[in-house]
């Protein structure tokens, strides 16, 4: 599975130390995980093309070596619906430290989950799923199986959740697509294994989960220091 292309993106991340939004999606994307239509655009006419090409509404991230936490320097807008909206957010982006662009990405709706990984001393990968968005901090209401995982572990991780009723379709609310769920954690597990040894640790948050689709909103990972686990 694993291939010249995912081991380019790796090592040309080595030097910053993680793997920017767009090149981290398009590793996902690589291993069957969904992800919203993007495009990284570099100038004002980049800028109009994704937007005639992805429609509104939109996100758009700042893309920069030096911003890992892009919400904690403002390089995060959500909910553009006017390409004169989107210009303007461009150009406040370009203001920030080390800007090698934006990321621009159709918005998706539904319930929002945490999906994560860590490399575990003894144990090696380990999968993370939980409640996601803003709450997580608060709630921490999780599950966590060893790499990698099966369709019956992931029943198992939402069935142990306090939350799994949110997934379940709560008061009328939308019902999750198991088997879009159990595809993302199942070929995510998998990418983890490959990466043990070079991964530090992945942190998905919101993946956007709805009754036919689940797609990774923002993503975040980071190398091991020495290139070891």
């Amino acid at each position: 599975m694993w291939t010249d292309a995912m081991q380019a993106i790796i090592e040309s991340s080595r030097d910053i130390g993680w793997i920017m939004e767009p090149e981290a999606k398009r590793l996902m994307s690589l291993y069957g995980i969904e992800i919203p239509p993007y495009a990284w655009v570099r100038s004002h006419a980049e800028v109009k093309a994704a937007a005639e090409q992805l429609g509104f509404p939109l996100a758009a991230k700042v893309v920069s070596p030096k911003v890992v936490h892009k919400s904690d320097v403002g390089g995060v807008a959500v909910g553009i619906d006017t390409l004169e909206v989107l210009m303007e957010v461009f150009e406040r982006f370009s203001k920030i430290d080390g800007f090698l662009g934006m990321h621009v990405e159709a918005m998706a709706k539904g319930v929002e989950l945490i999906i994560g990984s860590v490399v575990d001393r003894q144990f090696g990968p380990v999968v993370l799923l939980g409640i996601g968005g803003t709450s997580v901090e608060i709630y921490k209401d999780t599950a966590v199986r060893m790499a990698p995982i099966t369709e019956r572990d992931v029943a198992d991780m939402v069935d142990s959740l306090k939350g799994r009723a949110l997934i379940q379709g709560y008061r009328g609310g939308t019902v999750v697509s198991m088997d879009h769920l159990s595809h993302l954690l199942v070929n995510f597990s998998h990418m983890v294994m490959d990466l043990e040894g070079q991964i530090a640790s992945i942190d998905l948050n919101p993946v956007i989960a709805s009754e036919n689709a689940c797609v990774i909103a923002d993503a975040r990972i980071m190398l091991a220091g020495d290139g070891k686990a």
